[in-house]
């Protein structure tokens, strides 16, 4: 399964990258891409996880950048 998560006020190339590599190691996660440009995170994971994933993926994203809000679609 495939979900699209926007990155409101992300604005670090550096924390992008970072977010991207920690939610590709994330357990039943295939593929994640986080786009700067497009203040856009993409994840494709297993179906049966993808909301445990998707918390995960979020907490990981406050790590790194306190004041982005993630917001689906």
């Amino acid at each position: 399964m495939k979900k699209s998560f926007r990155l409101v006020g992300l604005d670090c190339a550096n924390c992008a990258a970072k977010i991207e590599r920690d939610i590709q190691k994330l357990p039943g996660v295939s593929k994640a891409v986080v786009s700067l440009m497009t203040t856009r995170m993409t994840i494709e994971a297993d179906d049966s996880k993808i909301e445990e994933i998707a918390k995960k993926a979020a907490e990981i994203v406050n790590k790194y950048e306190p004041d982005v809000v993630v917001k689906r679609g």
